[in-house]
């Protein structure tokens, strides 16, 4: 098969490759060491983990550095400690013994307080019976801290970001109690939320959509970029939750669903009625992702987000094993346009290259 090279596709993987892959790889390479000091042996072991299996999220996300300027390496930085927070705690709440709220709510406070230059790191730890780190998780808070400090434009965006959040925090706390309690409260909070929820939404598609951090992530590029507004920032939440955030959880969701079954881990593409229904809602969110993304400055940018979402995960060596996989990948990729077909079969021969 012959794929046409769309040239600003083509550009950016350019950039991405050569630029930033390098500073990400960097940045992984620094935390990495912290991680492999931290004395207690199990928050040690997940640290490690996460950085080693999770290294594509800070690499997927580095992407947004583009729209922050001068100030790219900086935006680096930060998606990398941010991420590597979110990625850090999901292992410290999913592959734990802990089932305690509490315990998740606190682990959580780290990623607030990574968005609040003026807090106070704080033991984290507190209702865990690991405790000592080595100071990682508030080396990783401080490094997001000092990035964001003294930035005139972060104050336009500051409260977009802590709902983001906040939403954020919700849901881990929510999915990783105790089994039989997760669904009624993941519904009650969604019925909590009606004013953030599209009524379109169920309560599973809501939930995916706050478990994105690349709304925290553009908005921290276009602060770091000096281009942000009060109206901007409110545009990028509105226009990246739910749609471009759902898209990218469930899409994440959909590659895992064998090792979430063989884990007992809580899955939302597993309460679809069927594989068809499953198909026609993702294809619903690849059309309303674009349709939202369009009152954003480069929207050629956002829609190559988009596109890239699309084309990474259904080149995932994983969605083999799917059923139905060679028709859902199909749809997705005819209905998010021929950059996403490129950004597929780019990223397949990158895991040929790499594997």
């Amino acid at each position: 098969m012959v794929v046409k090279t769309p040239t600003k596709a083509l550009k950016m993987m350019n950039q991405v490759y050569r630029t930033l892959f390098p500073v990400v790889n960097h940045e992984l390479a620094i935390w990495r060491k912290r991680a492999q000091q931290i004395p207690n042996k199990e928050l040690r072991l997940q640290a490690l983990a996460s950085l080693n299996t999770k290294r594509f999220h800070c690499q997927g996300g580095a992407v947004y550095a583009l729209l922050a300027g001068e100030n790219w390496r900086q935006s680096i930085q930060f998606i990398v400690a941010y991420q590597t927070i979110s990625d850090y705690l999901d292992n410290l709440c999913d592959r734990s013994t802990s089932l305690d709220p509490r315990d998740f709510r606190l682990l959580h406070e780290a990623s607030k307080d990574a968005l609040m230059p003026e807090n106070s790191v704080r033991n984290y730890y507190a209702y865990r019976k690991d405790q000592d780190d080595g100071g990682y998780l508030a080396s990783l808070v401080q490094t997001c801290q000092q990035v964001l400090e003294n930035k005139a434009h972060y104050l336009f965006c500051r409260d977009e970001l802590i709902q983001l959040q906040a939403l954020y925090a919700d849901l881990q706390v929510y999915k990783h109690v105790n089994i039989e309690e997760r669904i009624p409260l993941l519904v009650m909070w969604y019925k909590k939320q009606q004013n953030k929820i599209n009524d379109s939404l169920s309560w599973y598609e809501f939930a995916a959509a706050t478990g994105s951090t690349l709304g925290i992530f553009c908005l921290v590029a276009y602060s770091l970029g000096m281009q942000l507004t009060p109206t901007l920032a409110n545009q990028i939440y509105r226009s990246y939750f739910p749609f471009v955030q759902g898209l990218h959880i469930l899409l994440d969701y959909y590659i895992d669903q064998h090792e979430d079954e063989e884990e007992a881990d809580l899955n939302f593409c597993s309460f679809y009625d069927d594989i068809d229904h499953l198909h026609e809602r993702l294809v619903y969110f690849v059309g309303q992702a674009k349709k939202h993304i369009q009152q954003l400055p480069d929207n050629t940018f956002h829609s190559m987000i988009i596109d890239g979402l699309v084309g990474l995960y259904l080149s995932d060596p994983k969605v083999e094993a799917i059923e139905g996989s060679p028709k859902m990948r199909k749809l997705l990729i005819k209905k998010a346009g021929r950059r996403a077909r490129f950004f597929h079969w780019n990223t397949k021969a990158y895991y040929k290259w790499i594997g």
